[in-house]
């Protein structure tokens, strides 16, 4: 099964782009963020006539979040479940494809570490640890994918002393991504690359970013522990970033057995 997450910066721009990816790329499942599509407007015929069946949880110009599948979509979860206080924005829809529980999350970016944006995003990776709790035990295959805005550890990001008081790289960001590690997920791509150098997910259009190398790698596909073994091959796919009007961000790639 082969697992895909992209942060697509808009699908309405890069409807054309994200078709022809499929194409070529064949992916079973793809989470894909900020579509900044409202759900009536989300492209289902488009990604149905290619095959997957469509979820879509969108709120118009931000944010956004969708899963595709090929292989099932059942007891879809739009937002937090159970009784977890729900989030305004639409950043996190879960389903079960293929035998796994996957989430697909738009972690809030944080702004600054004194901005109120910073506290939100702390609660909302708080109440994501309490959903994953709601919604799986750590024997089951579950998998937690998007685009976290946290760099997981200084070896994920560029330049770490570009970051100095930064979001993206706090501790208290680090520490809740954790949480979600202690819990019993797998930095996917990390396990299978325990020692690669300079990959990134994401970056900024700016000042030539991409091509001069200066990124983050902040889109992550974990998995539980079932699941790792599963894993044959796991690429961050920067031929994604180039051309024209791409995505800030490239899709992530994790193929299961």
């Amino acid at each position: 099964m082969r697992v895909v997450t992209w942060n697509v910066n808009s699908l309405r721009a890069r409807l054309e782009r994200v078709e022809e990816w499929v194409a070529e790329v064949q992916p079973d499942v793809l989470c894909m963020q900020e579509t900044k599509l409202a759900d009536d407007a989300f492209p289902a015929l488009t990604f149905e006539a290619m095959g997957y069946e469509c979820a879509h949880y969108g709120q118009g110009q931000w944010n956004g979040v969708a899963i595709l599948s090929k292989v099932g979509l059942d007891d879809v979860v739009a937002n937090f479940a159970g009784d977890i206080e729900p989030d305004p924005d639409a950043r996190i829809l879960t389903a079960t494809c293929g035998g796994v529980r996957i989430s697909c999350c738009y972690v809030p970016n944080g702004r600054s570490l004194d901005d109120d944006h910073y506290t939100y995003k702390l609660s909302w990776l708080d109440r994501l640890l309490a959903h994953l709790e709601h919604e799986s035990d750590p024997g089951d295959d579950v998998i937690v994918t998007g685009d976290f805005n946290i760099a997981p550890t200084d070896a994920d990001v560029y330049d770490i002393r570009k970051f100095a008081n930064a979001t993206h790289v706090s501790a208290p960001e680090r520490d809740r991504l954790q949480t979600l590690c202690d819990w019993g997920l797998v930095d996917l791509f990390r396990h299978q690359h325990p020692d690669a150098d300079k990959v990134y997910s994401w970056w900024d259009y700016r000042g030539g970013d991409f091509h001069q190398g200066r990124g983050l790698r902040i889109d992550l596909v974990l998995g539980s522990a079932s699941l790792v073994d599963r894993v044959e091959w796991a690429v961050v796919d920067r031929n994604a970033r180039k051309g024209k009007q791409p995505s800030d961000h490239a899709p992530v790639i994790v193929d299961l057995a």
